[in-house]
């Protein structure tokens, strides 16, 4: 196993994602494969809590440049969701599906512990709560693993549950109704998180247009929920209430912003804007964005309640319903101030990190 400080052909400083972040580890172990990095974007309200994202990058500066925006996120997302845990994230760099192995993951629970608990790692894209299980026997600072081991097991449904919340809370600002009844929703990206959103808005009587790289995601949520397809691009401009946006980041750019029609963007995404401008371009066109790391807390705020002695589920639930009043004071300061929701959930996780620091 090895440490090294800086790839040759990978920017950190000079990248635009960086952040003043406090701590980037590269990892590799030769044995394994393993290619990973760690960042720790801020330690101020505590241990640095994110998940691990197992991507086939295109090269180690795409992996640095979304494991820096990923991580900043994470502390924005901790501070406004007020949770007691700093802002990281990680990447191992490989293809989920074909390069897994016990001893990658073990290699890399072995970089986690060398870190002394400041960064605390979880699941995330292209991870599960198997391969948590195999950091774990690695290193105590893990959380997300099985529950026969003690864990909350997966928070994709809390994540989702959270979501709702937040969407549920653009429809009232935006649309002003509280019933979503027949209401459209374009969700893109059927995940878990994605399939278990697309669940709650079936439950609540809403109308689903659905997108997936992999058609059986989509084929699933016909099924299970009588949705519609959308082939690719198409769930961009379709004529709907909310565009939710659930795959990757980056969604929200000058190439798509232009093709939607719905009135309200919240999804489970992370990092959704590809350009800050972009939040600007979104009120531009009077369509209220929902900040993804605000009303996507509630798989790290579920998490969060496994540092407490007893999980309970009940507590987590109630606290992630909570994202509901937080959008909605960012949408009443946005429309006061006149400025982008995205600038204004930055300002207020600012204030809260540097009222600490």
């Amino acid at each position: 196993m090895s440490k090294f400080e800086h790839p040759d052909d990978g920017p950190v400083f000079s990248s635009p994602a960086f952040d003043q972040h406090e701590q980037m580890i590269f990892c590799a172990d030769a044995k394994s494969g393993l290619r990973a990095i760690i960042a720790i974007h801020s330690t101020r309200l505590g241990p640095a809590l994110g998940g691990c994202r197992m991507w086939p990058y295109e090269n180690e500066t795409d992996a640095i440049t979304d494991v820096l925006r990923l991580s900043r996120a994470m502390s924005y997302k901790n501070a406004l969701a007020q949770l007691s845990t700093g802002g990281g994230k990680s990447v191992i760099i490989g293809d989920p599906v074909r390069d897994k192995s016990e001893a990658l993951f073990q290699a890399f629970g072995r970089f986690v512990e060398s870190l002394a608990g400041r960064y605390i790692v979880a699941e995330d894209v292209g991870t599960t709560v198997r391969d948590m299980n195999q950091i774990r026997s690695q290193t105590s600072h893990v959380m997300g693993f099985s529950a026969q081991q003690g864990s909350s097991g997966d928070p994709s449904p809390v994540t989702a549950y959270g979501v709702f919340c937040g969407l549920k809370a653009a429809v009232e600002f935006r649309l002003g109704r509280n019933d979503l009844t027949g209401l459209r929703v374009a969700v893109q990206g059927i995940g878990n998180v994605g399939y278990q959103l697309c669940k709650y808005l079936h439950e609540a009587g809403a109308k689903l247009i659905v997108s997936d790289i992999q058609r059986q995601a989509t084929a699933r949520a016909e099924a299970d929920f009588g949705a519609e397809h959308a082939a690719g691009a198409d769930i961009y401009d379709q004529d709907v209430d909310v565009f939710s946006p659930c795959a990757l980041g980056a969604e929200l750019n000058h190439r798509t912003i232009p093709l939607l029609k719905a009135p309200i963007v919240a999804g489970a995404a992370n990092n959704q804007l590809e350009r800050p401008e972009d939040g600007a371009d979104l009120a531009a066109r009077g369509i209220l964005y929902a900040p993804d790391y605000v009303i996507n807390a509630g798989g790290v705020i579920n998490l969060s309640y496994e540092r407490d002695s007893g999980y309970d589920r009940a507590q987590a639930m109630k606290h992630t319903a909570r994202i509901y009043d937080m959008a909605m004071k960012i949408f009443g300061r946005a429309e006061q101030e006149r400025r982008p929701t995205s600038d204004i959930a930055d300002d207020m996780a600012e204030e809260l990190l540097t009222a600490t620091g």
